[in-house]
């Protein structure tokens, strides 16, 4: 009686375990076979200046803003940035619906097309510790994303979904690297949709970067 007790005691442990590692699959894929691009984010490429902050009305009817700061001078402007800068990103409007990547990247020649490749790649997505949305971490490249299962591998949650906004915290580690130079190419700090919508272009902006090392 015993033995067949703790027989049925391991079935319900294994069907639990079966059950949470399906929802954690369906989560994560779920979104990816659901998505569907949603145009443009109506920003164009040719961005005055650099200044902190830009608007942009994308097509899926958001209004979007995406300021910049750098740490300890908030006036200071983004075409002298230098290795060791910190600079802290915010945006507002955004679709939590789809995570977001939040780095330095190469303006593309057209809207149409991804923005890349950025300073530092892409973000860690390598599983461990505790989800820490709200710790300010600093990094050459941030990820945002609301959903829980993703949060489990590093990336950060949005700070309000109903108004779309969140916060990153990049580390400027250099002007160029293995990916991008942008001591010879045109750089932009960007948002871009995330793995899970490459090929939607409706988050695409940027703030105009350059480097003085």
């Amino acid at each position: 009686m015993a033995k067949g007790r703790f027989f049925r005691v391991i079935l319900w442990v294994l069907l639990g375990v079966f059950l949470l590692v399906g929802a954690l699959v369906a989560s994560i894929v779920v979104p990816i076979l659901s998505s569907s691009p949603q145009g443009s984010s109506g920003q164009t490429l040719d961005v005055e200046g650099f200044p902190l902050s830009v608007t942009a009305l994308g097509d899926d009817g958001r209004s979007r803003v995406l300021s910049a700061e750098v740490v300890g001078d908030p006036d200071r402007l983004l075409d002298t940035l230098t290795t060791g800068d910190r600079v802290v990103v915010s945006g507002s409007g955004y679709n939590p619906r789809f995570g977001i990547y939040v780095a330095i990247c190469q303006v593309p020649a057209d809207v149409s097309i991804r923005p890349g490749p950025c300073l530092g790649g892409v973000p860690s997505t390598e599983a461990g510790g505790e989800p820490g949305e709200r710790a300010i971490e600093y990094a050459p490249s941030n990820w945002v994303n609301d959903d829980w299962a993703w949060r489990l591998f590093g990336a950060r949650s949005f700070d309000s979904r109903e108004e779309g906004t969140f916060s990153a915290y990049l580390e400027i580690v250099g002007a160029a690297d293995e990916n991008v130079d942008c001591r010879a190419v045109r750089c932009g700090l960007y948002t871009r949709n995330d793995h899970t919508a490459l090929d939607d272009r409706v988050q695409d902006l940027y703030l105009p970067v350059a480097f003085t090392r």
